[in-house]
């Protein structure tokens, strides 16, 4: 039988973020953490058009800055200089600029693959035990924290453990955590696109009758595409050959960086709105996905998860109760309520406002976007939520 001050059941970029966040502090108190993933990351890095990345805001940058890693992050961030917010078929449009707003970049898009080798580079074997690949398959309240039992048949006992496994967390469904979940009806296709003329640091979000259409600027002149659709639209997409995807995303998008010259591997995720009912109990933390899921529309759904992993470090590290005090982790909670839910409702009310396909609605979409462009209190406050700074 094995014992740790925190299990981390998870060890993604958020499940890492936190260790890492949470490693000086662990150090000076005498804390072991044990980061435990089924998935083997962080090891050689290889370069792939085809691989996934995350948006990162601004204010997620700074966190990273303050993580002390943010230089080995910067070597294959691509910086998102302009983000262009339009509507198919509709007049107005709104331009969000990193010199207006003061800043070298509103945001920046990263491999997951780079994130996750700077993070696992960053961790100190004595203090971060990786536990890895390692499973866990059920976990035990007892006194004093949990007890996990792992695949291989170990056991391990933790006062705090904090589930930061995905969305589709079997061990939050386990401890009858129940989810409150709306679907979109919508499927988001994923994949690395090459546009004909260069993307010149800008993104564009771009909303169609069908569904918007993300592009985010990566290395080599790729882009990161999002482009949410109904579900059976959805699946048709991702199964047409290249030439017919290219031009179904050239008629949706239209030619801003000319046509599309490579189409990478696509994949499909069904999109909906999900939040876990708990997210803390004594000894018991959700984190990530496993907490809240949102729609991409706006890209905020890491950036929140990562905000809520420093928030929690920083209320465990404060306390002078142990990690998994039950008084502790609802006054960290109660603390990024408010971040969450403002963020939730924003890329809530968006994908609501700009998905709805009635003229009426439409016209007004349109001098929303005019209005959002003519009036700088409001664009710079569009862009403080987009940046990941509204509630900072």
């Amino acid at each position: 039988m094995s014992q740790t001050d925190i299990a981390i059941i998870g060890g993604g970029l958020v499940g890492a973020s936190l260790a890492l966040a949470l490693q000086q502090g662990a150090r000076e108190r005498g804390w072991r953490i044990r980061l435990i993933e089924p998935f083997i990351p962080g090891g050689e890095y290889q370069p792939s058009y085809d691989a996934r990345a995350s948006a990162l805001s601004w204010g997620t940058s700074q966190l990273y800055r303050r993580l002390g890693i943010w230089p080995c992050i910067a070597e294959r961030a691509e910086p998102i200089l302009q983000i262009h917010v339009s509507e198919r078929g509709r007049f107005g449009a709104t331009r969000l600029d990193a010199r207006s707003e003061g800043v070298s970049a509103l945001g920046y898009v990263v491999e997951n693959a780079w994130i996750g080798r700077c993070l696992w580079q960053a961790l100190d074997d004595e203090v971060v035990i990786r536990d890895c690949p390692a499973e866990v398959e059920w976990l035990t309240p007892q006194a004093g924290g949990y007890r996990l039992s792992l695949a291989d048949g170990r056991h391990l006992d933790c006062a705090l453990a904090i589930l930061a496994d995905g969305g589709r967390s079997g061990l939050r469904e386990q401890l009858g955590i129940e989810v409150r979940r709306r679907s979109y009806g919508q499927s988001a296709v994923i994949a690395n696109v090459t546009p004909g003329i260069s993307h010149a640091g800008q993104a564009f979000e771009r909303f169609t009758d069908e569904g918007p259409v993300a592009l985010l600027p990566l290395a080599e002149n790729r882009c990161a595409l999002i482009w949410s659709r109904p579900d059976a639209d959805a699946q048709a997409l991702a199964e047409d050959s290249d030439r017919a995807f290219a031009g179904a995303l050239e008629r949706a998008f239209g030619y801003r960086l000319g046509g599309f010259r490579q189409i990478g591997e696509r994949h499909l995720y069904p999109l909906a709105l999900v939040e876990a009912d708990e997210q803390v109990r004594s000894g018991l933390v959700m984190l990530g996905n496993a907490a809240h899921s949102l729609h991409p529309i706006a890209g905020q759904g890491y950036n929140l998860s990562l905000r809520d992993a420093m928030a929690l470090a920083a209320a465990l590290l404060r306390s002078p109760a142990p990690p998994g005090d039950l008084a502790t982790l609802q006054a960290y909670l109660a603390a990024q309520r408010t971040d969450q839910r403002l963020t939730m409702t924003f890329s809530d009310r968006l994908v609501r406002l700009f998905g709805h396909p009635g003229a009426a609605l439409a016209a007004g979409r349109g001098l929303g976007l005019v209005a959002l462009d003519l009036l700088p209190a409001a664009k710079r406050e569009f862009a403080r939520q987009a940046m990941g700074l509204a509630v900072r």
